[in-house]
């Protein structure tokens, strides 16, 4: 006997796939999506479908947009010259949130990572490359998080683009504000140490 409809079950199931959902979280949403007003559903469904026909990858720097060139590449105001390249989107976003950065973005979607088949051809790179011929790019910030995964990525990057004249700088990684020392593992402290700066 099934715990529930099948249709439910099938949500249920479509949920899961989402990052961030397990089984529980998948069962909270799909039962509050059945109680909710049909209109709340089919806004949500809507809101879905409008984003996967109108975002695209911006020609320059492979962001998220609805527009081409992106915002960030349109913008005359931010520093062509400093390009900072993320993983993903997302990380665009937390980059922007410190309200410190002004230059402009590069998205490779995605790190380093043979064991799942993900190699140098599989991440978006030939732009990168592209914008610098132009010479107007004078530094390049590998912005790739703190995984095994990220290290290999910046590694690589620095060893494909030092050689194109620019200058490659990573991101500073370390003990995270508000948090103990006691707690932090020995690459986080030696990542810290590295990373200090003259006060």
């Amino acid at each position: 006997m099934k715990d529930y409809a099948e249709p439910l079950a099938r949500l249920v199931e479509e949920l899961k796939r989402l990052p961030g959902i397990g089984q529980k979280s998948a069962q909270r949403i799909a039962f509050h999506l059945e109680r909710a007003p049909r209109e709340a559903s089919e806004r949500l469904a809507a809101a879905i479908i409008e984003a996967k026909e109108k975002i695209r990858l911006c020609s320059v720097c492979n962001n998220l947009t609805e527009a081409d060139p992106c915002d960030y590449c349109a913008d005359s105001g931010r520093d062509a010259s400093v390009v900072c390249v993320v993983e993903t989107p997302y990380n665009v976003v937390s980059v922007e949130k410190t309200r410190e950065f002004n230059g402009l973005y590069h998205v490779l979607h995605g790190a380093l990572s043979p064991l799942q088949g993900i190699g140098p051809d599989q991440l978006k790179l030939k732009n990168l490359v592209e914008r610098l011929k132009s010479g107007k790019v004078r530094e390049i910030i590998i912005a790739t998080s703190p995984t095994v995964e990220g290290e290999a990525t910046a590694v690589y990057l620095s060893k494909l683009l030092k050689p194109l004249g620019v200058r490659v700088s990573r991101i500073a990684m370390g003990v995270p504000v508000g948090s103990e020392l006691e707690f932090a593992d020995e690459v986080t402290m030696v990542k810290a140490l590295e990373g200090r700066r003259e006060m």
